[in-house]
């Protein structure tokens, strides 16, 4: 009977943790009007809009540079300038592709070297409301010392306050919370075990019994 009663809760707070998940977000959108950072980053997906709303942003100089992170390898720079009319001067100038990512794990760990690369302390992450929480979640683990404002892109499908109701949103909704619970599990985990080393150099004395350098 206990364990019934626990798995029911279990059950009960993972529920209640996915509809909060929803809120946040659809709290994305509308995107407000960022301040300025030193630059913008995307994170590819399954449109184009994560591409436009960065070049718009640079257009609007809210930031140096763009990174897109996760680009196909067999996609051209002149495939992706194409996405963007009107913003050939600035593609060729301030956007930088990344094709090493294959995952949103990667895409962090693509931005925070192109992040520390150019010495940006601070970005606008461009990617869609659902993938938002996951990717920042990602970003603040690979790059702890970056600020990071979000700026994400509408997915109409989730727009709908009842997003339960429709088995297509309710999917989509659910598998994005999964996965974002398993990128907190591994930023709690990856986090506590920085600290412990942090404090185990830190403690232990060198050969001379002093503390080594920082």
């Amino acid at each position: 009977m206990k364990f019934l009663t626990f798995i029911a809760t279990l059950a009960l707070i993972w529920v209640i943790g996915l509809f909060a998940f929803a809120d946040r977000v659809r709290s994305y959108t509308p995107a407000p009007e960022p301040a300025r950072a030193d630059a913008i980053v995307a994170l590819t997906g399954p449109s184009a809009e994560r591409v436009n709303a960065a070049v718009r942003l640079l257009e609007q100089d809210k930031g140096e540079r763009v990174l897109i992170s996760g680009v196909n390898r067999e996609v051209r720079r002149e495939e992706l300038r194409a996405l963007t009319p009107g913003s050939t001067g600035l593609f060729n100038c301030c956007v930088d592709l990344g094709f090493e990512a294959e995952d949103t794990v990667g895409n962090a760990q693509e931005i925070a070297a192109w992040a520390q690369a150019k010495d940006y302390d601070s970005l606008i992450v461009v990617t869609s409301d659902y993938h938002m929480p996951r990717a920042l979640t990602e970003i603040r683990a690979a790059a702890p010392g970056v600020e990071l404002t979000a700026h994400a892109v509408k997915t109409p499908l989730l727009d709908d306050s009842s997003w339960w109701r429709a088995a297509t949103a309710a999917r989509r909704m659910t598998l994005e919370y999964m996965k974002y619970l398993a990128a907190l599990g591994r930023a709690t985990v990856g986090g506590t075990r920085g600290d412990r080393a942090e404090t185990s150099t830190m403690a232990a004395p060198n050969a001379s019994g002093e503390r080594p350098p920082e």
